[in-house]
């Protein structure tokens, strides 16, 4: 059962009367990857009113080892039992906000970075919501990527051998008080989605991050591994974090026009045009590995080309078509995030490039209804219809000049993003990989 808690005085009165013996602190470094130290429910009382120190030197993008010391400040709202952690004495979890030692929150925090964002629409009078579809495998092992099955989209019985994982992993969500709405099998062998119903984006980041463990715990639970590497394996389709979102004004759909042909408000159009504007240099933090650009490759039902649509899935934006009487449901999808992205920092992004559209009040060019894929060079530039980079080193590139993402991560994020990936692109291309061996060493 998902715990409702709200205040630090509940969860410590709900550890005393259910036997919690350990609280892990979870919080995520700058590359999106959860950090966790566990201590005894006898520390709790002291954590939950002063935060718990930590080194935050050996933390990637937190700081250097001169001014190491941190503070994770839980927030109470987050507690939830640990339901793989079975046995009488019961494991719980929190997030925590990342603090200076002085109090003040640590401007490499991604948790801190969204809040703040979140904060500047609260102003303007908008909530931020967002539905993700995160994609991901099941291989035999974490070694090499063979596949548990050969099944399709929606494929089921024998052809889905994931079925049950799938299920005990919507259960184990359910218990920490995650909303799933539906989940099948994905288009290539061994693919899955489990997609989270939509929530405010700071919940939902925290959802985010506690998918991605939990379909790895109850993977490893079943004798299998599970990834959410953006590309595993050449020739079929990768995994994306398809990203549905609107903006409220109070308990108004700020996207909903009943009056336009495609139910979309002015504000929406203008958040789309700020998507697809500053979509190449946002690159960065919603494609953030090497690998994350083997995805965005034509003909894979990847998004590569810069345009929005209805119908059109090859589209980086798309408007699902309106219901009657749904008002609320009014959204766009943007399509081309990948699963292993940061969160946080990726719903800050987008955020920022669709304020960026309506503050600016960008044109939104037609609607492309035609498979991009198919379309030539020359039919593309007539439209008007740019690329995602090709690669992580073009998305550097392309964030370096970004001052919507300087604005928007922070001096701190945005200079420590930058200078890891640039280490990441070099050890990269200095290594020689077997396309390189096996095309070149017989004939050169």
């Amino acid at each position: 059962m998902a715990c409702t808690l709200k205040s630090r005085e509940e969860v410590l009165a709900f550890c005393r009367e259910n036997n919690v013996k350990f609280i892990r602190l979870w919080f995520t470094d700058v590359l999106g990857r959860l950090k966790s130290f566990a201590i005894p429910v006898e520390e709790l009382e002291n954590a939950l009113f002063e935060g718990m120190g930590f080194d935050g030197s050996s933390i990637k993008g937190f700081a250097r080892i001169d001014e190491s010391d941190m503070i994770a400040m839980p927030d109470p709202c987050t507690f939830q039992l640990l339901p793989w952690r079975e046995g009488v004495e019961k494991v719980g979890r929190m997030f925590c906000d990342v603090l200076n030692p002085d109090g003040t929150p640590f401007a490499g925090d991604p948790r801190y970075i969204l809040k703040t964002n979140l904060k500047r629409l609260a102003e303007k009078g908008f909530t931020y919501y967002v539905g993700p579809e995160l994609e991901f495998f099941y291989f035999k092992n974490e070694k090499e990527p063979t596949p548990l099955d050969q099944g399709g989209y929606f494929d089921l019985t024998t052809l889905d051998a994931a079925s049950d994982l799938r299920r005990d992993t919507i259960r184990t969500l359910e218990d920490m008080g995650i909303r799933v709405e539906y989940s099948h099998h994905e288009v290539a062998c061994s693919q899955h989605e489990i997609d989270l119903r939509y929530a405010d984006a700071l919940t939902m980041a925290d959802n985010v991050m506690t998918y991605r463990i939990v379909v790895k715990e109850i993977a490893s639970k079943h004798g299998v591994y599970a990834t959410f590497m953006p590309k595993p394996i050449a020739g079929i389709n990768g995994s994306g974090m398809h990203t549905h979102q609107s903006l409220f004004e109070g308990e108004r759909n700020a996207f909903f026009d009943s009056e336009d042909p495609y139910y979309l408000s002015d504000i929406a159009k203008k958040y789309i045009a700020g998507i697809l504007r500053h979509a190449p240099e946002m690159a960065l933090v919603t494609n953030q590995w090497v690998n994350s650009y083997k995805r965005l490759v034509p003909g894979y039902e990847a998004p590569v080309y810069i345009c929005w649509a209805r119908r059109n899935r090859s589209a980086l934006v798309r408007v699902p078509m309106y219901k009657p009487g749904r008002e609320k449901a009014t959204r766009i999808e943007v399509r081309h995030p990948d699963p292993a992205c940061n969160p946080y920092l990726a719903f800050s992004v987008m955020l920022a490039a669709g304020l960026a559209g309506i503050e600016g009040n960008y044109d939104l060019p037609e609607p492309v209804e035609r498979d991009v894929y198919h379309m030539s060079a020359r039919e593309r530039e007539m439209l008007g219809i740019a690329s995602l980079p090709g690669s992580l080193k073009e998305a550097i590139d392309l964030a370096k000049e970004s001052k919507l993402l300087r604005e928007t991560l922070g001096e701190h994020v945005f200079t420590y993003l930058i200078e890891s990936k640039m280490i990441e692109w070099d050890e990269y291309r200095l290594v020689v990989h077997p396309y390189e061996v096996e095309r070149y060493l017989p004939v050169l």
